[in-house]
């Protein structure tokens, strides 16, 4: 069993985002789960994330309630704990 600490990952996307996709892989090749919403049919996430960061634009991750905008990795590695 892993020691790393489980986090609360949710990734707000779209299915043709390039970026989001390249996220959703990069979390999984650490090993993190994720759930994913697609802001595409959910218009109430959609506007939540709008509401949180002042950002229309996908991909946004939060991660235990912090929100990062974009594959913003340096952020989401030390988020996580990965090194």
């Amino acid at each position: 069993m892993s020691d790393k600490k489980m986090h609360r990952v949710i990734v707000f996307s779209t299915p043709t985002c390039a970026w989001c996709r390249r996220t959703k892989q990069y979390l999984r090749e650490n090993r993190i789960s994720f759930k994913e919403v697609d802001v595409s049919r959910d218009r109430h996430a959609a506007m939540d994330i709008m509401r949180r960061t002042g950002q229309t634009g996908v991909p946004v991750v939060l991660i235990d309630n912090r929100p990062v905008v974009g594959f913003n990795k340096p952020l989401i590695n030390r988020l996580l704990g990965i090194k």
